[in-house]
């Protein structure tokens, strides 16, 4: 148990680590050629620092050292064990609190094309996955089935994700799911950048960047340009704030507050439903479902009830992203912090393996289906995909930015628009949320070919609608 003081000092020394790493990323080329950020390298100085390594060699040259637990106590470390499931709720909650929410024709006429390959890569995950633990990992190794979901839950996902489904796989009975989900991300987030660089160097090389082909005399009508406010809006919400006597940053914690619980009450109505439903029956699903995704909705409800309210300049988004990325950031550090690496170790063929499955499935479908899905600009479009099935959507903008830094060609309006048909769903969705209890409950043959089916279909669409929107152009 745990004092208010102890999660005081517990947050204390995250912010202490983020400076520290910070100085490192500097110092250290090779990080900041990969683009790490501070948080991770925090994190992973954490871990250094605890029990599983500084303390795992105090003790060997002395069981009685005083670092026989590292340098922070097991209060400290019990705070950092429980942040991650907690905050993740945050950042869901912000995602869509502060953006424009277009039509849905408008979005499905300039992102069907995008949806259809990102889809394909999340499903495909699973299927690779499920096909691994089914035929090697679970009869060799015995690993839990569950772990058939841990690609898509780390690679497409990412650090937030992986972290909160930590007590899901607690209560389905596979506890290392969270650790070994923890490593996967972190092999996603470097391999994603790595290769990302490496084929956008290739991309260059061998002439497959539409954009060079773009006649630089041309206006560019796709670049996207930021919004901005007018006086008038400005000028309404600093005299409401003022009225209000309240700080725009506090109002803006408010929203994500109120999204936080409209999605607790959307989880605990279907946790309701279930019950006196299916639940009957033995069969439970919501029940492990995370808070996350229904934040994520929660979210979305927020800020079209402000639209509708004509209340929108209270919402101020670039306070928004930075109450998201200081929940993000302590999610990456403690997680990182609170990683088992006996778990890693005792189970290394099978993280080895799922790792190697991971990047193969995604470099793959990059290169063979990405001309094939995407009708126009299918590198530019295609790598930012790619990118965000390997680590964090921040990685896939990170590989558009190199390969298309003017947006010629509007690679980040698809993208942001394909986000909205996405997110909901898997990457840290609905789906993802749920996977280890299906597999779980029905076996993973059966989600197997739910997710191949899945999977068919958007594999199927694509193609259709790259050629249809070929025929139309």
């Amino acid at each position: 148990m745990f004092n208010l003081k102890d999660a005081f000092f517990a947050f204390i020394i995250i912010g202490i680590l983020i400076l520290i790493a910070r100085v490192i990323r500097q110092k250290i080329q090779w990080l900041r050629s990969l683009y790490i950020p501070s948080s991770i390298v925090a994190g992973v100085l954490a871990l250094l620092l605890g029990p599983g390594v500084l303390g795992a060699i105090a003790q060997t040259m002395n069981p009685d050292s005083p670092l026989a637990n590292g340098l922070f106590n097991e209060t400290i470390r019990t705070v950092w064990s429980q942040s991650p499931s907690i905050f993740i709720n945050v950042v869901f909650a912000a995602i869509f609190i502060g953006e424009t929410i277009p039509s849905p024709k408008n979005i499905w006429r300039k992102a069907a094309p995008q949806v259809a390959f990102g889809q394909t890569l999340a499903w495909g995950q699973y299927v690779v996955g499920l096909l691994l633990v089914m035929l090697v990992l679970t009869p060799l190794f015995g690993i839990d089935p569950m772990a058939g979901a841990l690609i898509e839950i780390a690679f497409e996902g990412g650090h937030g994700t992986a972290a909160g489904m930590a007590k899901t796989f607690e209560e389905l009975g596979f506890p290392e799911g969270a650790d070994l989900a923890l490593g996967l991300a972190t092999v996603g987030i470097v391999s994603g950048i790595v290769a990302g660089t490496i084929l956008a160097n290739w991309a260059r090389r061998n002439n497959q960047l539409q954009i060079d082909k773009i006649d630089p005399t041309q206006p560019d009508e796709s670049i996207i340009k930021g919004d901005r406010e007018s006086l008038e809006i400005q000028v309404a919400r600093a005299n409401l704030v003022r009225d209000l006597l309240i700080d725009p940053l506090t109002l803006n914690l408010g929203f994500v507050a109120l999204a936080l619980l409209i999605g607790w009450l959307i989880l605990q109505g279907l946790v309701g439903i279930e019950n006196i439903t299916w639940a009957t029956k033995g069969v439970k699903l919501m029940a492990y479902v995370p808070l996350f995704p229904m934040a994520l909705i929660g979210g979305l409800i927020v800020q079209v009830i402000m639209e509708r309210l004509g209340l929108t300049f209270l919402i101020i988004r670039p306070l928004i992203a930075n109450i998201a990325g200081v929940a993000l950031d302590i999610v990456i550090v403690t997680a990182l912090a609170s990683i088992s690496l006996k778990v890693l170790g005792s189970n290394i063929v099978a993280f080895l393996i799922l790792s190697i499955a991971g990047i193969a499935w995604n470099v793959g479908v990059f290169l063979f289906l990405g001309p094939r899905l995407l009708p126009s600009f299918w590198f530019e479009r295609g790598i930012g995909d790619m990118g965000q099935s390997m680590g964090v959507t921040a990685t896939g903008i990170l590989l558009m930015r190199m390969v298309d830094p003017e947006n010629k060609s509007g690679a980040f309006e698809s993208f942001a628009y394909k986000q909205l048909l996405f997110e909901p769903i898997v990457g840290g969705g609905l789906f993802t949320a749920a996977a280890p209890a299906l597999i779980n409950q029905f076996g993973p043959l059966s989600v197997l070919l739910l997710t191949g089916m899945i999977l068919m279909f958007w594999l199927v669409f694509g193609l259709w609608n790259f050629k249809q929107t070929r025929q139309n152009s």
